[in-house]
């Protein structure tokens, strides 16, 4: 049994004759619904050889989709030819013409033939591009090759014209004119230079290959060039330091707290970038990091600047501070390359105070704080405020007592004087109410001083300083102490005043006894005001007295008899012997001082044991330039001499083991006052270890002491 066809067609004719460039040919198609359901229905015509991008441009089809047509029911078709299905062909050809239904997925063909005749137009070109999309970088030179087939049966001449690409990339111009053969094909190409990435941005450029002829259709070709990302983002910062405040000033800029930079960019791509910056910083939070404005968008071959603002708060005081800060540039599209995208910047932060005020004020807070100190003769916190009167070393010699016109004595440490960061004062004594003239150790134990005082009274103090004295015992009001001398044991203290008188005191007793009336156990009385006192000889059994009109006797405590000593240059009312000392260990060794200037070295052994008179052994004047000799001292050992006089200058002489000056040793100026015009007042001298130490007190209120080395070559202490 044969199927029934539910698509029944049919041809108004199955043969046209068309002519290119003339009147349409046309024919009708009637299709009947042989089917038992509603369908709608298409028609196409197809040629062989035809162009198959070119579709059924060739005819026109009315109606494109018929109506649903009902069973048995028919509809029409009407198909004008309005060219040729293939470009320049002449003579018969088939064409199928195909119906079909969606509906009834059936179709029907039909065969018609077509007589072509010669054209009276031009039949349009073909344009082939054997390329049609192009993948380059920037600086490529591109070829684009195009080939023009000329489908007619005439020579043609043509013109190609590219289009759509800047004319500039054309390396030669932008039109081809050519000669087309019958039937025949040409080749030609156009070449393009792609430019450097900053003109050449990545994207799909198209371009149209357009052949034009004269009296001929035109026709033409598209394809498309695409610029590949290319090219790279230069980043720097610049200046490379920066510091705050941007400039040194002489005067504080507190209120200048921020730097800034300059963050540079330059898109040296073909790509638009969006551009912003991180930075890092150390210690960053207590900076405050600012970059302006946050985000760019920068154009291929454009640059931008963008500015970082570092804030940070600035000490008052200290050194520069140094900080590293680590800028990364950051782009939107990652497939570039940044150059540098890393930068170190360096960043000074001076303190608000300039370093010179810094040091102005290190030099004021240092001169304050010296000026505070006991390194201030002048302090008023610290030492003396008026002249100090007299000086002496305890036994060991590691400290020194001081008594001065203020009223006080004071305990000082022999370190201090030759270390400057020991504090030399080791605390005020005792706060006396009158002036000081003497004051003197206890030899046994050295806990207890002896101070005359300006009104005649005798004080005892503790060392430790104490409120109160121990003791306070005088012979007859204001009669002045000027010279005060334990005996070694310390039971007893002798005391030279003013009046003449010389007493002995029981101290022991008044040590034991502080609130008994002390009476002295003996006293005598001489004829002249007595400055200084001396034991001399052994046993303390005779003391050397001397004061002024150049009176100098020797009071044989033991049989209470005294005797003048013979005194080199007889004296008026304004001359005086001001200072008398002995050597510990060469006890008939004497030292005398004058108000002229004269310093004299005795040997009292003869006179002492009444086998002659006492004998001088070295006398001279050119110590203090002629003037006064206030004090002199002797070493323990009897070798060297220390003298403090009116000229400011304190000396030691070097002696032999005779008690003469040393004549291959001079003696030398080893300390000296403010001026000339302060008076030295009291010295005294202590050998220790290697070491002489020298101290003085004069009429500036200071208390010095002055470190030597002991003489190798002195013959003297070589034998002590």
């Amino acid at each position: 049994m044969v199927n029934k066809s539910l698509i029944n067609a049919k041809l108004s004719t199955q043969l046209l004759r068309y002519k290119p460039g003339g009147i349409p040919a046309s024919l009708e198609v009637t299709v009947t619904n042989e089917s038992n359901q509603f369908a709608t229905f298409q028609v196409e015509l197809l040629a062989a050889g035809a162009d198959s991008s070119v579709a059924n441009s060739w005819y026109k089809l009315s109606p494109g989709i018929s109506a649903k047509t009902p069973p048995g029911d028919s509809t029409k078709f009407y198909v004008a030819i309005t060219d040729t299905p293939v470009p320049g062909f002449v003579g018969k050809m088939n064409i199928t013409v195909r119906i079909f239904s969606m509906e009834l997925r059936e179709e029907e063909r039909q065969l018609l033939r077509i007589a072509i005749e010669q054209g009276t137009g031009s039949i349009p070109m073909q344009v082939e591009l054997p390329v049609r999309e192009f993948v380059v970088h920037p600086t490529d030179l591109v070829e684009i090759p195009v080939w023009v087939y000329n489908p007619s049966q005439l020579s043609t001449n043509v013109v190609l014209h590219f289009v759509g690409i800047e004319p500039t990339w054309l390396v030669e111009s932008a039109q081809r004119r050519l000669q087309v053969a019958p039937a025949g094909k040409v080749e030609t190409s156009f070449l393009c230079q792609i430019p450097i990435a900053t003109l050449a941005p990545s994207q799909v450029y198209p371009f149209t290959v357009e052949c034009t002829q004269h009296n001929g259709p035109p026709s033409r070709n598209a394809g498309s060039i695409k610029i590949v990302a290319a090219g790279f983002m230069d980043f720097s910062c610049t200046p490379a330091l920066q510091q705050i405040p941007p400039s040194r000033n002489w005067l504080p800029r507190w209120k200048s707290n921020s730097a800034s930079y300059k963050l540079n960019f330059e898109n040296a791509s073909n790509l638009t970038q969006q551009v912003s910056c991180e930075v890092e910083a150390e210690d960053q939070r207590r900076f405050h990091l600012q970059v302006i404005p946050e985000v760019v968008d920068l154009n291929p071959g454009e640059t931008t600047q963008l500015q970082l603002v570092c804030t940070r708060k600035r000490r008052w005081w200290g050194s520069v501070q140094k900080f590293l800060l680590e800028v990364r540039a950051i782009v939107s599209d990652d497939r570039l390359d940044v150059r540098n995208d890393t930068q170190i910047l360096k960043l000074l932060v001076q303190p608000v105070l300039p370093i010179w005020m810094q040091l102005a004020g290190l030099v004021l807070l240092l001169f304050l704080l010296w000026s505070l100190s006991w390194l201030n003769p002048g302090n008023p916190f610290w030492g003396h405020k008026a002249s100090v009167t007299s000086v002496q070393f305890n036994g060991l010699g590691e400290q020194l007592i001081s008594g001065s016109n203020d009223q006080t004595a004071i305990r000082w440490r022999t370190s201090g004087f030759v270390n400057p960061l020991i504090n030399q004062e080791i605390g005020v004594v005792g706060k006396a109410g009158k002036a000081v003239r003497v004051i003197r150790y206890k030899p046994v134990d050295n806990n207890v001083v002896a101070a005359g005082l300006e009104n005649g009274e005798i004080q005892l103090w503790n060392v430790s300083g104490e409120k109160q004295p121990i003791n306070s015992f005088s012979f007859q009001k204001d009669d002045r102490v000027l010279a005060l001398e334990f005996t070694k044991d310390s039971r007893y203290l002798l005391s030279g005043h003013g009046s003449g008188l010389v007493a002995v005191w029981d101290i022991e007793r008044d040590l034991d006894n502080p609130n008994s009336t002390n009476q002295p156990l003996r006293g005598k009385k001489f004829d002249f005001v007595v400055n200084a006192l001396a034991l001399v000889g052994k046993a303390d059994r005779n003391l050397a007295i001397a004061g002024r009109y150049n009176q100098f006797v020797v009071w044989n405590l033991a049989k209470d008899k005294w005797g003048r000593v013979s005194y080199p240059r007889q004296g008026g009312q304004e001359d005086y012997i001001v200072s008398l000392d002995s050597a510990e260990y060469k006890p008939n060794l004497l030292v005398t001082a004058d108000n002229q200037g004269y310093i004299t070295l005795w040997n009292m052994q003869k006179c002492l044991a009444e086998q002659g008179p006492c004998e001088v052994l070295d006398e001279w004047s050119d110590g203090h330039g002629g003037k006064s000799v206030r004090s002199v001292a002797l070493s323990a050992n009897g070798c060297y001499l220390a003298s403090g006089g009116d000229d400011g200058r304190v000396m030691l002489w070097p002696l032999t083991a005779e008690g003469k000056r040393d004549s291959q040793l001079k003696g030398r100026k080893i300390d000296l006052s403010f001026g000339q015009s302060w008076h030295i007042n009291s010295v005294d001298i202590k050998t220790v270890g290697n070491s002489i130490f020298v101290v003085s007190g004069s009429d500036d209120t200071e208390v010095r002491l002055k470190r030597v080395d002991r003489l190798p070559q002195l013959q003297c202490d070589q034998q002590n």
